[in-house]
């Protein structure tokens, strides 16, 4: 399989609009962007592909990279920067199935799969597939699977793709704090390549109204504030779940300009053979 970042930024992106701090600085004099977030998974075996998330960025995106259009599409949750380019499906796919999950968020009483359906009805291309968490399906010739992650107040999933035929593994810990259920962990477990959410580094915590959660033993938030893991927490997850390689996405435009381009922190456009 073919991985490419399309989107690798937070809700608002690096650069940010309007923006002069010397990260988005930074980010401008190197001709680099983390647009909202989407990751494109291309099966060189069958010629499909499969689009996770939809960012509101798709169409910049899908200009910029030599990527065709999906074939199928995998939403995580329903915040407007991983769902809403789905819109974009209107004239340029004649058909679109979409995948989420029928599980019931227990704060609205809706499911992603009921929201995406309600939101798009309009849209004939666009079909929703609603799948049990942790229930494997097939889109674009990959064995998906939804797993529960931590992102308060809505539900959201972390995505696992795999190749039937080589065993090719990526997996995406989706928006989440660093508390991953045990089930979802050993799913994510051992892939070719893992995308992490990593919003900040830790030493922001500090200026998060609630602070920081999960501490390691030296006392390092691996979650901040109440939605997303850290830069600690998810180096910290990924060492645990013993992935190949390890990108970190979600990336604010908080982090320091002299560290913000560093590895293993992404940037949009990098792609992966698995």
């Amino acid at each position: 399989m073919r991985v490419t970042l399309l989107g690798t930024g937070d809700t608002t992106g690096t650069p940010t609009p309007g923006c002069d701090c010397d990260t988005c600085l930074e980010a401008r004099a190197r001709g680099v962007e983390r647009t909202r977030f989407s990751v494109h998974v291309e099966n060189e075996r069958t010629g499909e592909s499969l689009l996770i998330d939809a960012s509101p960025d798709f169409r910049q995106q899908f200009l910029t990279h030599d990527v065709p259009l999906p074939d199928e599409a995998v939403v995580t949750h329903v915040h407007f920067d991983h769902l809403d380019g789905l819109g974009n499906a209107y004239r340029l796919v004649d058909r679109l199935p979409v995948h989420a999950t029928n599980e019931r968020d227990p704060k609205t009483d809706q499911s992603v799969a009921g929201t995406v359906r309600e939101k798009y009805d309009y849209l004939d291309p666009v079909t929703v597939h609603g799948h049990a968490p942790a229930e494997t399906f097939t889109a674009a010739g990959f064995d998906v699977t939804l797993v529960p992650v931590d992102h308060p107040p809505l539900v959201c999933y972390g995505v696992v793709v795999q190749d039937p035929e080589t065993g090719a593994k990526l997996s995406l810990t989706g928006d989440t704090t660093y508390d991953v259920p045990t089930k979802s962990r050993d799913a994510l477990r051992d892939a070719d390549l893992l995308l992490a959410d990593a919003i900040v580094p830790a030493a922001l915590c500090d200026h998060h109204p609630i602070g920081g959660r999960h501490e390691d033993s030296d006392g390092i938030p691996r979650t901040f504030g109440t939605k997303h893991m850290t830069q600690e927490g998810a180096l910290a997850l990924a060492d645990e779940l013993d992935a190949d390689e390890t990108r970190l996405v979600h990336v604010s435009h908080f982090y320091p300009a002299d560290e913000a381009f560093c590895d293993p922190l992404a940037v949009d456009g990098e792609q992966y053979e698995l």
